[in-house]
Protein backbone atom coordinates (compact mmCIF):
# COMPACT_ATOMS: atom_id res chain seq x y z
CA UNK A 1 0.00 0.00 0.00
CA UNK A 2 1.15 3.20 -1.05
CA UNK A 3 1.09 5.14 2.34
CA UNK A 4 -1.16 8.84 1.87
CA UNK A 5 1.63 10.98 2.91
CA UNK A 6 4.46 9.33 0.94
CA UNK A 7 6.07 11.82 -0.94
CA UNK A 8 5.30 10.39 -4.38
CA UNK A 9 1.95 11.85 -4.12
CA UNK A 10 3.32 15.43 -4.56
CA UNK A 11 5.95 14.89 -7.52
CA UNK A 12 5.06 16.24 -10.92
CA UNK A 13 4.94 12.99 -13.12
CA UNK A 14 2.34 11.60 -10.73
CA UNK A 15 0.20 14.74 -10.79
CA UNK A 16 0.47 15.16 -14.04
CA UNK A 17 -0.49 11.60 -14.91
CA UNK A 18 -3.65 11.70 -12.85
CA UNK A 19 -4.63 14.83 -14.04
CA UNK A 20 -4.47 14.13 -17.60
CA UNK A 21 -6.11 10.76 -17.00
CA UNK A 22 -2.34 8.62 -18.10
CA UNK A 23 -3.66 5.65 -15.89
CA UNK A 24 -1.03 3.40 -17.68
CA UNK A 25 1.44 5.93 -15.93
CA UNK A 26 0.11 6.09 -13.06
CA UNK A 27 0.13 2.58 -12.26
CA UNK A 28 3.59 2.47 -13.12
CA UNK A 29 4.87 5.06 -10.80
CA UNK A 30 2.37 3.99 -8.02
CA UNK A 31 3.67 -0.05 -8.54
CA UNK A 32 7.25 1.48 -8.61
CA UNK A 33 6.65 3.57 -5.06
CA UNK A 34 5.53 0.30 -3.75
CA UNK A 35 8.43 -1.22 -4.67
CA UNK A 36 6.71 -4.14 -6.48
CA UNK A 37 7.95 -6.17 -9.80
CA UNK A 38 6.16 -6.33 -13.25
CA UNK A 39 5.22 -9.56 -11.86
CA UNK A 40 4.44 -9.51 -8.39
CA UNK A 41 1.59 -6.50 -9.19
CA UNK A 42 0.54 -8.95 -12.31
CA UNK A 43 -0.08 -11.95 -9.98
CA UNK A 44 -2.30 -9.60 -8.18
CA UNK A 45 -3.83 -8.27 -11.01
CA UNK A 46 -4.38 -12.29 -13.06
CA UNK A 47 -1.87 -10.24 -15.97
CA UNK A 48 1.44 -11.41 -17.35
CA UNK A 49 4.32 -9.39 -16.83
CA UNK A 50 4.44 -8.46 -20.11
CA UNK A 51 0.85 -7.86 -20.51
CA UNK A 52 1.73 -5.33 -17.59
CA UNK A 53 3.95 -3.68 -19.51
CA UNK A 54 2.77 -3.13 -22.47
CA UNK A 55 -0.16 -1.41 -20.16
CA UNK A 56 1.97 1.52 -18.34
CA UNK A 57 3.61 2.63 -21.50
CA UNK A 58 -0.31 3.30 -22.35
CA UNK A 59 0.14 2.22 -26.20
CA UNK A 60 -3.85 2.62 -25.62
CA UNK A 61 -5.76 4.88 -23.18
CA UNK A 62 -7.18 3.19 -20.18
CA UNK A 63 -10.86 3.26 -20.00
CA UNK A 64 -12.08 -0.09 -18.54
CA UNK A 65 -13.61 0.38 -15.48
CA UNK A 66 -13.44 -2.91 -14.66
CA UNK A 67 -9.47 -2.95 -15.12
CA UNK A 68 -8.71 0.13 -13.67
CA UNK A 69 -10.72 -0.77 -10.79
CA UNK A 70 -8.74 -4.17 -10.34
CA UNK A 71 -5.52 -1.39 -10.48
CA UNK A 72 -6.95 0.58 -7.58
CA UNK A 73 -7.65 -2.71 -5.59
CA UNK A 74 -4.17 -4.22 -6.34
CA UNK A 75 -2.37 -0.97 -5.11
CA UNK A 76 -4.46 -0.45 -2.60
CA UNK A 77 -5.55 3.03 -2.94
CA UNK A 78 -8.70 5.06 -3.90
CA UNK A 79 -10.89 4.49 -6.90
CA UNK A 80 -11.10 8.30 -6.99
CA UNK A 81 -7.31 8.29 -8.17
CA UNK A 82 -8.38 6.52 -11.02
CA UNK A 83 -11.69 8.54 -11.59
CA UNK A 84 -13.51 6.22 -10.14
CA UNK A 85 -16.59 6.14 -7.65
CA UNK A 86 -16.05 3.85 -4.96
CA UNK A 87 -17.74 0.28 -5.74
CA UNK A 88 -21.04 0.89 -4.16
CA UNK A 89 -21.46 3.64 -5.72
CA UNK A 90 -20.86 3.26 -9.42
CA UNK A 91 -23.60 3.69 -11.77
CA UNK A 92 -25.25 0.98 -13.84
CA UNK A 93 -23.68 2.43 -16.75
CA UNK A 94 -20.06 1.91 -15.13
CA UNK A 95 -18.09 -0.38 -17.95
CA UNK A 96 -18.84 2.69 -20.41
CA UNK A 97 -15.60 4.57 -21.42
CA UNK A 98 -15.51 6.89 -18.48
CA UNK A 99 -13.49 9.55 -20.80
CA UNK A 100 -16.78 10.43 -22.97
CA UNK A 101 -19.45 10.01 -20.96
CA UNK A 102 -22.71 9.56 -22.86
CA UNK A 103 -26.30 10.21 -22.64
CA UNK A 104 -27.67 13.42 -20.93
CA UNK A 105 -24.94 15.20 -17.99
CA UNK A 106 -27.64 15.06 -15.15
CA UNK A 107 -29.19 12.13 -13.04
CA UNK A 108 -32.38 11.22 -14.70
CA UNK A 109 -35.28 12.11 -12.33
CA UNK A 110 -33.55 14.62 -10.39
CA UNK A 111 -34.55 18.06 -10.54
CA UNK A 112 -32.13 18.99 -13.03
CA UNK A 113 -33.47 16.86 -15.56
CA UNK A 114 -36.71 19.00 -15.53
CA UNK A 115 -34.18 22.20 -15.51
CA UNK A 116 -35.06 24.88 -18.88
CA UNK A 117 -32.24 24.18 -20.84
CA UNK A 118 -32.27 27.87 -21.48
CA UNK A 119 -31.42 29.17 -17.88
CA UNK A 120 -28.85 26.33 -17.74
CA UNK A 121 -26.87 27.96 -20.17
CA UNK A 122 -27.38 31.30 -19.03
CA UNK A 123 -25.71 30.04 -15.85
CA UNK A 124 -22.76 28.13 -17.27
CA UNK A 125 -21.98 30.94 -20.07
CA UNK A 126 -18.50 32.07 -20.79
CA UNK A 127 -18.56 36.00 -21.32
CA UNK A 128 -16.70 36.65 -24.52
CA UNK A 129 -15.88 39.93 -23.16
CA UNK A 130 -13.85 38.14 -20.88
CA UNK A 131 -15.79 39.45 -17.69
CA UNK A 132 -15.69 35.64 -16.16
CA UNK A 133 -11.89 36.11 -15.49
CA UNK A 134 -11.94 39.85 -14.81
CA UNK A 135 -14.99 39.06 -12.11
CA UNK A 136 -12.03 36.73 -10.13
CA UNK A 137 -9.32 39.01 -10.36
CA UNK A 138 -7.20 37.20 -13.04
CA UNK A 139 -5.41 38.69 -15.69
CA UNK A 140 -6.48 38.85 -18.74
CA UNK A 141 -3.42 36.69 -20.16
CA UNK A 142 -4.40 34.32 -17.68
CA UNK A 143 -7.62 32.81 -19.58
CA UNK A 144 -5.73 34.21 -23.13
CA UNK A 145 -7.60 31.48 -24.30
CA UNK A 146 -11.22 31.06 -23.41
CA UNK A 147 -11.43 27.85 -20.90
CA UNK A 148 -14.72 26.51 -22.22
CA UNK A 149 -17.93 25.34 -20.87
CA UNK A 150 -17.78 24.17 -17.46
CA UNK A 151 -18.96 21.20 -18.43
CA UNK A 152 -16.37 20.68 -21.06
CA UNK A 153 -14.19 20.84 -18.23
CA UNK A 154 -15.55 19.13 -15.23
CA UNK A 155 -16.04 15.98 -18.02
CA UNK A 156 -13.08 16.33 -20.39
CA UNK A 157 -10.40 17.72 -18.17
CA UNK A 158 -9.16 19.73 -20.67
CA UNK A 159 -8.78 23.28 -19.56
CA UNK A 160 -6.60 25.87 -21.71
CA UNK A 161 -5.58 28.23 -18.95
CA UNK A 162 -2.16 29.68 -17.97
CA UNK A 163 -0.52 29.88 -14.80
CA UNK A 164 -0.89 32.45 -12.06
CA UNK A 165 1.41 33.24 -8.72
CA UNK A 166 -0.12 31.59 -5.81
CA UNK A 167 -1.25 34.93 -4.01
CA UNK A 168 -3.08 35.79 -7.43
CA UNK A 169 -5.03 32.63 -7.40
CA UNK A 170 -5.57 32.39 -3.83
CA UNK A 171 -7.50 35.91 -4.58
CA UNK A 172 -9.36 34.71 -7.04
CA UNK A 173 -10.49 31.46 -5.33
CA UNK A 174 -11.53 33.16 -2.13
CA UNK A 175 -13.55 36.15 -4.56
CA UNK A 176 -15.26 32.82 -5.93
CA UNK A 177 -16.53 31.56 -2.46
CA UNK A 178 -17.41 35.11 -1.82
CA UNK A 179 -19.32 35.62 -4.85
CA UNK A 180 -21.24 31.93 -3.71
CA UNK A 181 -21.93 33.22 -0.28
CA UNK A 182 -23.37 36.50 -1.57
CA UNK A 183 -25.71 34.10 -3.78
CA UNK A 184 -24.41 35.39 -6.94
CA UNK A 185 -24.66 32.20 -8.87
CA UNK A 186 -25.41 34.13 -12.34
CA UNK A 187 -21.73 35.83 -12.08
CA UNK A 188 -20.09 32.49 -10.40
CA UNK A 189 -21.24 30.44 -13.36
CA UNK A 190 -19.76 33.29 -16.12
CA UNK A 191 -16.09 33.01 -13.83
CA UNK A 192 -15.92 29.26 -12.46
CA UNK A 193 -14.23 28.10 -16.04
CA UNK A 194 -11.48 30.85 -15.73
CA UNK A 195 -10.68 30.04 -12.24
CA UNK A 196 -10.28 26.59 -13.13
CA UNK A 197 -8.02 26.69 -16.20
CA UNK A 198 -6.20 29.02 -14.22
CA UNK A 199 -5.93 26.64 -11.12
CA UNK A 200 -5.19 23.58 -12.69
CA UNK A 201 -2.67 25.55 -15.15
CA UNK A 202 -1.22 26.69 -11.78
CA UNK A 203 -1.28 23.79 -9.84
CA UNK A 204 0.59 21.46 -13.27
CA UNK A 205 3.53 24.46 -13.42
CA UNK A 206 4.06 24.74 -9.50
CA UNK A 207 7.34 23.89 -8.40
CA UNK A 208 7.76 21.12 -5.22
CA UNK A 209 7.52 23.65 -2.50
CA UNK A 210 4.55 25.06 -3.62
CA UNK A 211 2.83 21.70 -4.76
CA UNK A 212 0.81 21.61 -1.05
CA UNK A 213 -0.63 24.89 -1.90
CA UNK A 214 -1.16 25.02 -5.26
CA UNK A 215 -3.44 21.53 -5.02
CA UNK A 216 -5.27 23.18 -1.75
CA UNK A 217 -6.54 25.84 -3.99
CA UNK A 218 -7.39 23.52 -6.95
CA UNK A 219 -9.30 21.59 -4.32
CA UNK A 220 -11.05 25.24 -2.91
CA UNK A 221 -11.50 26.20 -6.16
CA UNK A 222 -13.51 22.47 -6.73
CA UNK A 223 -15.63 22.77 -4.16
CA UNK A 224 -16.77 25.76 -5.04
CA UNK A 225 -17.75 24.70 -8.22
CA UNK A 226 -19.49 21.73 -6.45
CA UNK A 227 -21.60 23.52 -4.51
CA UNK A 228 -22.96 25.69 -6.80
CA UNK A 229 -23.72 22.25 -9.01
CA UNK A 230 -25.30 21.17 -5.97
CA UNK A 231 -27.53 24.49 -5.90
CA UNK A 232 -28.65 23.52 -9.43
CA UNK A 233 -29.61 20.12 -8.98
CA UNK A 234 -27.15 18.95 -11.15
CA UNK A 235 -25.47 15.53 -9.31
CA UNK A 236 -23.31 14.42 -11.82
CA UNK A 237 -21.21 18.03 -12.23
CA UNK A 238 -21.88 18.20 -8.08
CA UNK A 239 -19.92 14.94 -7.81
CA UNK A 240 -17.48 15.19 -10.55
CA UNK A 241 -16.47 18.53 -9.16
CA UNK A 242 -16.29 17.38 -5.87
CA UNK A 243 -14.09 14.10 -7.00
CA UNK A 244 -11.47 16.27 -8.24
CA UNK A 245 -11.83 18.71 -5.32
CA UNK A 246 -11.09 15.17 -3.17
CA UNK A 247 -8.22 14.18 -5.36
CA UNK A 248 -6.00 17.86 -5.58
CA UNK A 249 -6.90 17.44 -0.79
CA UNK A 250 -5.60 14.26 -0.92
CA UNK A 251 -2.31 15.69 -2.72
CA UNK A 252 -2.19 18.51 -0.60
CA UNK A 253 -2.02 17.04 2.59
CA UNK A 254 -4.14 19.32 4.26
CA UNK A 255 -6.81 16.94 6.53
CA UNK A 256 -9.69 19.17 6.59
CA UNK A 257 -9.67 20.00 2.82
CA UNK A 258 -9.89 16.56 2.32
CA UNK A 259 -12.56 15.96 5.26
CA UNK A 260 -14.56 18.49 3.44
CA UNK A 261 -14.31 17.36 0.15
CA UNK A 262 -15.64 13.86 1.68
CA UNK A 263 -18.30 16.19 2.19
CA UNK A 264 -19.28 17.38 -0.43
CA UNK A 265 -19.43 13.98 -1.93
CA UNK A 266 -21.70 12.62 0.57
CA UNK A 267 -24.00 15.74 -0.02
CA UNK A 268 -24.10 14.45 -3.80
CA UNK A 269 -24.32 10.39 -2.64
CA UNK A 270 -27.11 11.60 -0.61
CA UNK A 271 -28.59 13.41 -3.13
CA UNK A 272 -28.60 10.23 -5.70
CA UNK A 273 -30.29 7.94 -3.07
CA UNK A 274 -26.70 6.44 -1.69
CA UNK A 275 -27.84 7.64 1.88
CA UNK A 276 -25.98 4.65 3.84
CA UNK A 277 -22.75 5.50 1.68
CA UNK A 278 -23.48 9.33 2.37
CA UNK A 279 -23.72 8.57 6.06
CA UNK A 280 -20.86 6.61 6.35
CA UNK A 281 -18.65 8.66 4.03
CA UNK A 282 -19.60 11.79 6.25
CA UNK A 283 -19.24 9.87 9.65
CA UNK A 284 -15.65 8.74 8.02
CA UNK A 285 -14.79 12.57 7.38
CA UNK A 286 -15.61 13.73 10.92
CA UNK A 287 -13.52 10.73 12.65
CA UNK A 288 -10.42 11.56 10.86
CA UNK A 289 -10.52 15.03 12.23
CA UNK A 290 -12.27 14.76 15.20
CA UNK A 291 -11.21 17.30 17.63
CA UNK A 292 -9.14 17.01 21.18
CA UNK A 293 -9.13 19.48 23.70
CA UNK A 294 -6.76 22.23 21.50
CA UNK A 295 -8.31 21.46 18.48
CA UNK A 296 -8.47 24.98 16.36
CA UNK A 297 -11.22 26.99 15.72
CA UNK A 298 -11.55 25.90 12.20
CA UNK A 299 -10.96 22.59 12.77
CA UNK A 300 -14.43 22.93 15.34
CA UNK A 301 -16.11 24.25 12.42
CA UNK A 302 -15.03 21.50 10.01
CA UNK A 303 -15.79 18.52 12.16
CA UNK A 304 -19.12 20.61 13.56
CA UNK A 305 -20.18 20.92 9.43
CA UNK A 306 -19.69 17.77 8.95
CA UNK A 307 -22.12 16.67 11.88
CA UNK A 308 -24.60 19.08 10.39
CA UNK A 309 -24.70 17.11 7.08
CA UNK A 310 -24.45 13.92 8.99
CA UNK A 311 -27.92 14.98 10.43
CA UNK A 312 -29.78 15.88 7.57
CA UNK A 313 -28.64 12.66 5.99
CA UNK A 314 -29.78 10.84 8.96
CA UNK A 315 -33.28 12.77 8.46
CA UNK A 316 -33.70 12.25 4.31
CA UNK A 317 -33.29 8.87 5.54
CA UNK A 318 -36.49 9.39 8.05
CA UNK A 319 -33.98 8.50 11.24
CA UNK A 320 -35.36 10.80 13.26
CA UNK A 321 -33.26 9.48 16.43
CA UNK A 322 -30.16 9.74 14.73
CA UNK A 323 -30.89 12.94 13.14
CA UNK A 324 -31.23 14.58 16.41
CA UNK A 325 -28.34 12.70 18.16
CA UNK A 326 -26.16 14.18 15.01
CA UNK A 327 -27.53 17.86 15.36
CA UNK A 328 -27.29 17.89 18.72
CA UNK A 329 -23.27 16.74 18.97
CA UNK A 330 -23.24 20.19 16.05
CA UNK A 331 -24.62 22.38 18.64
CA UNK A 332 -22.32 21.08 21.43
CA UNK A 333 -19.37 22.02 19.17
CA UNK A 334 -20.69 25.55 18.21
CA UNK A 335 -21.44 26.24 21.93
CA UNK A 336 -17.47 25.32 22.24
CA UNK A 337 -17.03 27.21 19.72
CA UNK A 338 -18.48 30.25 21.10
CA UNK A 339 -19.93 32.28 18.32
CA UNK A 340 -20.86 32.49 14.63
CA UNK A 341 -18.14 32.51 12.09
CA UNK A 342 -17.55 31.73 8.53
CA UNK A 343 -13.63 29.53 9.49
CA UNK A 344 -13.15 27.78 6.29
CA UNK A 345 -16.44 28.91 4.85
CA UNK A 346 -18.35 26.64 7.43
CA UNK A 347 -20.25 29.43 8.24
CA UNK A 348 -20.25 27.16 11.20
CA UNK A 349 -21.60 28.26 14.94
CA UNK A 350 -24.60 28.27 16.80
CA UNK A 351 -27.03 30.24 14.43
CA UNK A 352 -25.89 27.95 11.97
CA UNK A 353 -27.02 24.77 13.69
CA UNK A 354 -30.34 26.12 14.39
CA UNK A 355 -30.59 26.65 10.74
CA UNK A 356 -29.76 22.93 10.00
CA UNK A 357 -32.79 22.65 12.85
CA UNK A 358 -35.18 23.83 9.97
CA UNK A 359 -33.99 21.69 7.59
CA UNK A 360 -34.29 18.57 9.44
CA UNK A 361 -37.23 19.34 10.81
CA UNK A 362 -38.74 20.08 7.33
CA UNK A 363 -37.42 16.97 6.01
CA UNK A 364 -39.03 15.12 8.30
CA UNK A 365 -42.27 16.68 8.35
CA UNK A 366 -42.52 18.57 11.30
CA UNK A 367 -43.44 22.54 9.68
CA UNK A 368 -44.35 23.72 12.68
CA UNK A 369 -41.26 22.70 14.63
CA UNK A 370 -39.38 23.94 11.70
CA UNK A 371 -41.44 27.13 11.50
CA UNK A 372 -40.12 27.51 15.42
CA UNK A 373 -36.79 26.59 14.90
CA UNK A 374 -36.87 30.03 12.43
CA UNK A 375 -38.17 32.11 14.30
CA UNK A 376 -35.63 31.72 17.08
CA UNK A 377 -33.42 33.17 14.57
CA UNK A 378 -35.18 36.57 14.10
CA UNK A 379 -33.18 39.13 14.02
CA UNK A 380 -29.76 37.43 14.06
CA UNK A 381 -27.74 38.21 11.13
CA UNK A 382 -26.33 34.81 9.93
CA UNK A 383 -23.25 34.93 8.21
CA UNK A 384 -23.74 35.19 4.53
CA UNK A 385 -26.04 35.97 2.27
CA UNK A 386 -26.28 32.12 0.67
CA UNK A 387 -27.17 31.17 4.26
CA UNK A 388 -29.71 33.40 4.69
CA UNK A 389 -31.49 32.63 1.53
CA UNK A 390 -31.22 28.81 2.14
CA UNK A 391 -32.97 29.75 5.32
CA UNK A 392 -36.13 31.42 3.77
CA UNK A 393 -36.51 28.36 0.98
CA UNK A 394 -36.39 26.01 3.93
CA UNK A 395 -39.19 27.94 5.68
CA UNK A 396 -40.80 28.29 2.21
CA UNK A 397 -40.53 24.72 2.11
CA UNK A 398 -42.06 24.11 5.54
CA UNK A 399 -45.07 26.26 4.77
CA UNK A 400 -45.66 25.14 1.25
CA UNK A 401 -45.76 21.35 2.97
CA UNK A 402 -47.90 22.89 5.71
CA UNK A 403 -50.58 23.87 2.74
CA UNK A 404 -50.21 27.37 3.86
CA UNK A 405 -49.33 28.18 0.47
CA UNK A 406 -49.48 32.44 1.40
CA UNK A 407 -46.95 31.71 3.88
CA UNK A 408 -44.60 30.10 1.16
CA UNK A 409 -45.04 32.77 -0.88
CA UNK A 410 -44.80 35.55 1.20
CA UNK A 411 -41.81 33.68 2.19
CA UNK A 412 -39.93 33.33 -1.23
CA UNK A 413 -40.80 37.07 -2.51
CA UNK A 414 -38.44 37.82 0.90
CA UNK A 415 -35.74 35.41 -0.03
CA UNK A 416 -36.14 37.08 -3.33
CA UNK A 417 -34.91 40.55 -1.88
CA UNK A 418 -32.62 39.09 -0.16
CA UNK A 419 -30.35 37.04 -1.92
CA UNK A 420 -32.36 36.97 -5.96
CA UNK A 421 -30.26 34.31 -7.68
CA UNK A 422 -31.45 31.66 -4.70
CA UNK A 423 -35.20 32.15 -5.97
CA UNK A 424 -34.32 32.23 -9.68
CA UNK A 425 -31.68 29.25 -10.10
CA UNK A 426 -32.77 26.69 -7.48
CA UNK A 427 -35.39 23.45 -9.27
CA UNK A 428 -37.06 23.62 -5.46
CA UNK A 429 -38.07 27.24 -5.89
CA UNK A 430 -39.64 26.43 -9.21
CA UNK A 431 -41.36 23.51 -7.95
CA UNK A 432 -42.83 25.23 -5.48
CA UNK A 433 -43.74 27.99 -7.32
CA UNK A 434 -45.91 25.82 -9.90
CA UNK A 435 -48.12 25.12 -6.82
CA UNK A 436 -48.86 28.08 -6.01
CA UNK A 437 -49.49 29.08 -9.82
CA UNK A 438 -52.12 26.22 -9.95
CA UNK A 439 -53.47 27.23 -6.03
CA UNK A 440 -53.85 30.23 -6.30
CA UNK A 441 -57.55 32.50 -6.65
CA UNK A 442 -56.66 35.68 -7.01
CA UNK A 443 -54.57 35.61 -3.57
CA UNK A 444 -51.47 36.01 -4.68
CA UNK A 445 -51.24 39.79 -5.65
CA UNK A 446 -47.68 40.08 -8.68
CA UNK A 447 -47.38 35.85 -8.65
CA UNK A 448 -47.04 35.65 -11.93
CA UNK A 449 -44.19 38.60 -12.50
CA UNK A 450 -42.43 36.47 -9.80
CA UNK A 451 -43.05 33.26 -11.61
CA UNK A 452 -41.09 35.24 -14.77
CA UNK A 453 -38.42 36.22 -12.91
CA UNK A 454 -37.91 32.37 -11.50
CA UNK A 455 -37.93 30.94 -14.77
CA UNK A 456 -41.88 29.40 -14.56
CA UNK A 457 -44.65 30.01 -17.39
CA UNK A 458 -47.50 31.25 -15.58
Amino acid sequence: MVDPRDPVWATPTLREAIAHQQYGRVVRILRQAEGLTLAELGRRCGYSGSRLSRLERDHAPLTDVGLLRTFATALHVSPAVFGLLPASEEPADAGKDIRRPSGPTVVPGTAEAEEDPVRRRELLAVSASMAGAAALGLPRRASAATPGSLDRILFSGVTSGEPVSLATLRDSVELARTKFEAAQYGELGQALPHLLAAATATRDHANIGDLAQANGLLADAYLTTAALMIKRSDDLASWTAADRAFQAAMISGDPLAVADARRAQAVVLRRTGRRTQARDMVLDAARSIEPDGHASDEQLSVYGNLLQVAAYTAAVDEQRHTAHEYIGEAARIARRLGHDANLRHTAFGPSNVTGYQVSIAQVLGDSGAAIEHARALQGVPLPTRERRGRLGVDVASAYHQWGRMEDCYRTLRSVERVAPDEVRYRPPVRRMVQDLLRADRGSLPGLRAFAGRVGVRA
